[in-house]
């Protein structure tokens, strides 16, 4: 049972739509075997034969039915008792459709892609409104942020949304002024004084976390980066920092990919 992914995508149905290369039809019976990589639980979805020329066929499977949890599920096909992984050599997604799918408000984000070696995988997570971060810089004794809401639900037309940018302190709680953002649609821009930030930092070796509060969205939405295919940004993604009176300021990233501003260190 040789059979290729070669082209998949979750549309914004939350459909996983895949065209595949074979060297011969599907046999009723076939099955599209989903197993959770930490639990081993599994979902399995009937084929039949859903093309009719050798070379290819198209699936068309609807995701929300099935029930999965938020994780890592790898593809396999089944067919009379035998199963093999479903290879691939589509990635699966773009960042353009990340952006467009991520308009909606949903609690589920589903995508596919390309495991490392070359299998067909989903990674599912929740997807809670989060103000995803596309550039940051430093300028004019300012760090500036600009990037796009996502799963707010707002439309992203040219409509003009109140807003304001909070800073909390981790280790305290504390919170320093908020300061005025720009967002339109579901395009935003905020910016703060790192001069404000130290001086609100009584020790200079704090941990401030940054939140957008935007009309129209019920709650803050934290800063971070999450609709693209880098795992692990606070490993890979350093940003230079500046300096304040001789006090070291830079943006970084959470292990769960949260935009935080650390003083100090």
């Amino acid at each position: 049972m040789r059979v290729v992914v070669t082209d998949a995508e979750v549309t914004l149905a939350d459909v996983l739509s895949l065209r595949l290369a074979m060297e011969e039809p599907l046999s009723d019976g076939t099955e599209l075997v989903l197993r959770h990589r930490t639990t081993g639980v599994e979902r399995e979805v009937l084929l039949g034969t859903p093309g009719a020329r050798t070379g290819e066929a198209t699936l068309a499977v609807s995701l929300a039915p099935l029930m999965l949890t938020a994780g890592r599920w790898d593809a396999y096909l089944r067919r009379d008792g035998r199963r093999v992984r479903l290879r691939s050599v589509d990635p699966g997604f773009s960042l353009d459709h990340l952006d467009a799918y991520a308009l909606c408000k949903r609690t589920l984000a589903y995508r596919s892609y390309r495991t490392r070696n070359g299998y067909l995988a989903l990674k599912i997570a929740d997807a809670e409104p989060i103000a995803e971060v596309r550039s940051i810089w430093f300028r004019e004794g300012r760090m500036e942020v600009m990037g796009l809401l996502a799963f707010t639900g707002l439309e992203d037309d040219d409509a003009r949304h109140e807003a304001r940018l909070a800073l909390h302190r981790r280790q305290s709680g504390d919170l320093m002024r908020r300061t005025w953002a720009t967002v339109q649609g579901v395009r935003f821009h905020a910016a703060f004084s790192l001069v404000d930030v130290l001086a609100a930092d009584p020790d200079q070796a704090g941990t401030w976390e940054p939140a957008l509060e935007v009309e129209g969205v019920a709650t803050p939405l934290k800063l971070g980066s999450r609709l693209d295919d880098v795992d692990g940004k606070r490993r890979r993604l350093h940003y230079p920092s500046a300096r304040i009176d001789g006090v070291p300021i830079r943006p970084c990233y959470t292990a769960d990919d949260e935009l935080r501003i650390e003083v100090g260190g």
